[in-house]
């Protein structure tokens, strides 16, 4: 069964929202790069992205948009739940670069309401999202 496990916001000051996310519900930050602060409750994780035109990984929605960007859900089998998106409706939306593992690692998808959905297995959440995936 998948489980839901990461959140990803697309915001506008990385810095201060990942502020108000530690205090206001005690989150941990368990990664940051120049474009994104991870953060955890211990079992879920919530990615503020800050991704404008000028960076490599730009948000398709535009330089200003904020909101939701997109989640994930753990899966056991990438490939077996992937045809499981794809059947229900889901589009395949490409990959993050440099993914180890490749494909059989993570994918992205649309589903019918056009929302980003990563299919994660559990040694991408492990190295990325930094969440418990055995329970």
């Amino acid at each position: 069964m998948a489980k839901l496990r990461h959140l990803a916001l697309s915001v506008k000051d990385l810095e201060e929202s990942a502020k108000f996310y530690e205090s206001a519900f005690g989150m941990e930050r368990v990664r940051q790069s120049k474009v994104a602060i991870m953060l955890s409750d211990g079992v879920v994780s919530l990615a503020l992205l800050h991704l404008r035109s000028n960076d490599n990984a730009p948000d398709e929605r535009g330089p200003d948009y904020v909101g939701l960007h997109h989640m994930g859900f753990l899966v056991d089998d990438v490939p077996a739940s992937s045809e499981a998106v794809e059947a229900a409706g889901g589009t395949y939306h490409g990959q993050i670069l440099n993914v180890g593992g490749g494909p059989e690692s993570e994918r992205k998808y649309r589903d019918p309401n056009g929302v980003v959905i990563d299919v994660t297995s559990k040694a991408h959440a492990d190295s990325s999202w930094r969440v418990p995936t055995d329970t």
